[in-house]
């Protein structure tokens, strides 16, 4: 059977609802005769009289009740499909697989996530973390739509899109004498609390601190979380390096904060396939996660 035209099921509904094909043509602003012709071209196609004439009132038939119990039906699933759709023209509707590393997530993204929530409530987006090889993998094998890592990133079907250096910075309990800049060499004389083996923040700070010839060096402590290893520093189990951007206001209250000798960074950068279709849903997330290039954490005090 052919495809039920709705505009002709909106005109049956409505000479049933007003007992009249005459003024159901005066409330769709048509003529009496193209009424007649929708209505009959429906009872055609369905093969069953749906409007009996009772005197000058024109009811509906057996069928045509049957019908009436459907079309309300149909108009609302209609009704709901169109603005479905109609919200893509108007924001952003669709959802988003976004992989990052702990700390960009627990420091960085909060605000951006909330600012894209607000501006576009349709839109979902959801978050995992992991080590950036896992993520880059992942987003490999499209179980997630962008990666926020850390570099380098290889494989010739990703597009790389740098956005900021992450900074580490040498911390240790309230009142530690350091000095103005820390170096591996200073550090190595004080207990110290690392990332746990395997991840690629541990390989980056085992090789600043073993860089110009020195020892590699044996931590109280080794834990995943920089949150966690901020809070055994302060009660002084130790001192750390962490990324700069995890640092907050009370932090620099608590602890002892200072720059290293030489430098020591990692870049992170966009990264997607080349054959991902950008919907509008992932365009407006890759134009607020590019934001993050303009960002600097707070100055050291």
């Amino acid at each position: 059977m052919a495809t039920l035209n709705l505009d002709y099921l909106k005109t049956f509904a409505l000479v049933a609802e007003l007992g009249s094909f005459s003024a159901a043509a005066e409330r769709l602003g048509l003529t009496q005769p193209a009424i007649s012709l929708q209505v009959r071209a429906l009872e055609k196609q369905l093969g069953v009289r749906l409007v009996e004439r009772v005197g000058r009132t024109a009811r509906p038939s057996a069928a045509g009740a049957e019908l009436l119990a459907h079309v309300g039906r149909i108009e609302a699933a209609t009704n709901e499909a169109v603005d479905a759709v109609a919200r893509h023209s108007k924001g952003v509707l669709g959802r988003v697989r976004l992989g990052t590393g702990a700390t960009p997530c627990a420091f960085m993204l909060p605000p951006l996530l909330a600012d894209l929530n607000c501006r576009f409530p349709d839109l979902d987006i959801t978050v995992a973390t992991g080590n950036s090889a896992d993520i880059v993998r992942a987003v490999d094998d499209n179980l997630l739509d962008i990666g926020l890592v850390s570099l380098p990133v290889s494989g010739r079907m990703f597009e790389v899109t740098p956005l900021f250096d992450e900074r580490f910075v040498a911390i240790a309990p309230a009142e530690t004498s350091l000095p103005d800049t820390v170096t591996a060499e200073t550090l190595a004389q004080r207990p110290l609390i690392l990332y746990e083996p395997g991840a690629n923040t541990r390989r980056l700070t085992d090789e600043w601190l073993a860089a110009d010839g020195g020892t590699a060096v044996k931590p109280v402590m080794a834990l995943g979380s920089v949150a966690a290893i901020k809070e055994m520093v302060a009660v002084g189990l130790g001192a750390a390096l962490v990324p700069e951007i995890a640092l907050r206001a009370h932090d620099r209250e608590r602890l002892v904060v200072r720059p290293l000798s030489p430098p020591l960074s990692r870049r992170f950068a966009l990264v997607l396939r080349r054959d991902k279709r950008l919907d509008r849903a992932l365009r407006e997330t890759l134009a607020a996660l590019k934001t993050l290039a303009a960002l600097e954490p707070e100055p050291l005090i």
